[in-house]
């Protein structure tokens, strides 16, 4: 038995164990992964996140370890940094061998792009994300990385219910009434895991307007059932659009 086949019996049994019984189609995704590179899900080197597979910066830089990688630069893009705003873009160069010219990769991170469990760590979440980017581009990895999803480790916690069911009698309002419209928004952020500022942010561009409470109740609801149809059809697509938004204080000029 070869190595190659050593590692995908040694993945499929760790994802067996670490996320149950898989489909098919993800089975047979993973098999890829670990035939292309090498990445092992025992070594935390690849993720299962709302079914698709990501690859972490610790996959990376192992990959880059066993192909020889020459080095790896990076430096801050200082006129696009604010220390006070705790925003940070850097750019990431790398090397695969003496003779190569480079990689290139960007990375940024703020409060609004990064998890409440990595607050304060800005500046290396930036950095991360940037040689991840470029360590992809390096080695043609067609996975995004886990480092890359704003927000990926942090889920919104559910409202504290009240004892007198004052909770529950504003959960059964009218199908009419807003108070239904924001629920189902709020129970999409939840369970794709999206940043709830960039959302905000989106329904704003998609209903023409700053408050949507401004707007009608018919384009709320069609900016509902689109996001929940990106959501469930291509959730990495729509993260990244999601990430393409700029931070909120910077659109409230």
């Amino acid at each position: 038995m070869n190595k190659k086949s050593n590692g995908w019996i040694r993945n499929r049994q760790a994802a067996k164990e670490k996320w149950g019984t898989l489909i098919r189609p993800l089975l047979q995704r993973l098999r890829e992964i670990t035939s292309e590179y090498g990445l092992s899900v025992a070594a935390g080197e690849v993720q299962l996140l709302d079914g698709r597979w990501y690859v972490t910066h610790a996959g990376l830089l192992r990959l880059a370890s066993r192909r020889r990688c020459s080095g790896i630069r990076t430096e801050p893009v200082e006129q696009f940094c604010d220390s006070a705003a705790a925003r940070w873009v850097f750019k990431a160069t790398v090397f695969k061998s003496s003779k190569c010219k480079g990689f290139i990769g960007y990375g940024d991170a703020d409060p609004a792009n990064v998890s409440s469990l990595v607050r304060g760590a800005e500046v290396r979440m930036a950095e991360t994300r940037a040689v991840n980017r470029a360590l992809r581009k390096a080695y043609a990895v067609g996975l995004c990385s886990v480092e890359e999803i704003a927000s990926f480790t942090e889920t919104l916690p559910l409202r504290q219910q009240p004892a007198n069911g004052t909770a529950r009698a504003h959960t059964a309002a009218p199908a009419n009434g807003p108070p239904r419209l924001r629920d189902q928004l709020s129970q999409l952020i939840r369970q794709y895991r999206l940043d709830p500022n960039l959302v905000k942010q989106y329904a704003a561009d998609f209903c023409g307007t700053n408050d949507l409470r401004q707007s009608s109740r018919e384009r709320v609801e069609q900016f509902v059932n689109t996001l929940a149809e990106q959501a469930r059809k291509d959730r990495e697509g729509l993260v990244c659009q999601l990430n393409g938004y700029p931070r909120v204080e910077e659109r409230a000029s």
